[in-house]
């Protein structure tokens, strides 16, 4: 008998990202799991990566908070609140915990899972489930994650996580080269110039192309001035998610501030090296089958000897 499962989980890339894991468990622990998954309109490629995963339904509270009494935005929640409203589902596990996650839940029709009053990011949002469950805040996300969807479904977490992405890496050829993610949303994620041209230094004395990656114009253009008058260095053009993806994929090694991007490296299975500026790799540490180093911490970025001997560490030097 099919067990139709809805997992609501919006945003963001790294997050989704980190959901990936449980997804694999929940396959491999609930015999006929049917899983759709609500996700951020910009972000829904991940969750459709997985091979569990049945149905991304797709939201846009990014977009539609900017016009929300517009005629279009009240057109988009009428359709979703239609939809949501269509289907019955046997467990409407919420892990986000949010009120913004909560607005979609109340839509939904089946019993749900969230976390209770002590473990929630947003304590009122506890409020709303049929079911709550105790999870422990201060680990990783990724155990976090698992650890709720272990105690829905009754089962005990074991092994490794897999983030079912093996249709990238299956068969790849991995390049010569060193993907780089120089950038970020937030000023104060940023790196120093000079430690990344030492990191530079460093990655092409070993024989590897530099390729950096870019969102917009302005990265594009820090990126470029990283990157002046170097050889075998390119600033890559603006891709998709799954571009971005095949990218990793191919890279011998990836390095990258904290961002979405850099944890699809790590959940690739590519050695990934994290550097923290503004934000604790305590709940979000890199985490992968490969080797991953987070350095850094909150108000205390790492420096570029840290960050180089960690690379060697990663290629086996």
């Amino acid at each position: 008998m099919t067990t139709r499962i809805l997992i609501v989980r919006t945003s963001s890339l790294g997050d989704l990202v980190h959901m990936l894991p449980a997804m694999s468990d929940i396959a491999a622990h609930v015999p006929d799991a049917c899983i759709d998954w609500i996700a951020e309109e910009s972000f829904a490629e991940i969750p459709s990566w997985h091979p569990a995963v049945h149905e991304v339904i797709r939201v846009a509270h990014r977009r539609w908070r900017k016009h929300w009494w517009s005629a279009q935005t009240r057109r988009e929640r009428a359709a979703l609140r239609e939809l949501l409203g269509a289907r019955r589902y046997d467990v409407v596990l919420d892990m986000q915990a949010l009120m913004k996650s909560v607005w979609l839940v109340r839509q939904t029709h089946g019993v749900r899972h969230g976390l209770d009053w002590q473990s929630a990011r947003e304590p009122l949002a506890s409020l709303f489930y049929d079911v709550k469950h105790r999870i422990e805040f201060w680990q990783p996300a990724i155990i976090r994650q698992r650890a709720l969807a272990a105690a829905t479904f009754g089962y005990e977490v074991q092994g490794a996580p897999d983030f079912g992405l093996q249709a990238f890496t299956d068969h790849v050829t991995v390049e010569p080269a060193a993907l780089v993610m120089p950038s970020a949303s937030r000023d104060d994620k940023l790196w120093p110039a000079e430690d990344w041209q030492r990191v530079f230094d460093d990655l092409q004395g070993r024989g590897l192309a530099l390729r950096l990656l870019a969102g917009n114009e302005a990265e594009r253009a820090r990126a470029r001035e990283l990157i002046q008058g170097r050889d075998q260095a390119q600033v890559l053009p603006r891709m998709g998610l799954r571009e971005v993806a095949g990218e990793l994929a191919r890279a011998c090694i990836m390095v990258g501030l904290d961002s979405g991007l850099t944890h699809l490296s790590a959940g690739l299975g590519r050695p990934t090296i994290g550097i923290y500026r503004a934000s604790t790799p305590v709940r979000t540490p890199l985490q992968g089958s490969a080797y991953t180093a987070s350095l850094g911490e909150r108000g205390q970025a790492p420096d570029a000897q840290s960050v180089c001997a960690a690379i060697a560490q990663a290629l086996g030097a």
